[in-house]
């Protein structure tokens, strides 16, 4: 069983549009960004630089952050997310 004190989530963003055959991949505190044409890097960046301004406003860390207010976040900063079925769909 995990140690829930320990875990670290990350931001992954992933880019799907890249047609000039540059390899782009950004890290940073919270987040890994890989792919992408640069106009598509440049607004994963952006949004996951303004996920943790907020989170700095808030005074929170990304591993305190309740479901809810994650998702909160996420839609604040206009990012859209993958999220996980639940078995019944």
């Amino acid at each position: 069983m995990r140690d829930e004190q320990n875990k670290k989530r990350m931001l992954l963003g992933l880019g799907l549009d890249n047609a000039d055959g540059e390899a782009r991949i950004t890290h940073g505190r919270n987040f890994h960004l890989v792919g992408g044409s640069h106009d598509t890097h440049v607004r994963m960046q952006e949004k996951c630089i303004k996920f943790n301004e907020k989170l700095d406003i808030h005074g929170k860390q990304l591993e305190d952050l309740e479901h809810q207010e994650f998702l909160d976040i996420a839609d604040e900063c206009g990012m859209p997310l993958l999220t996980r079925r639940s078995k019944n769909n």
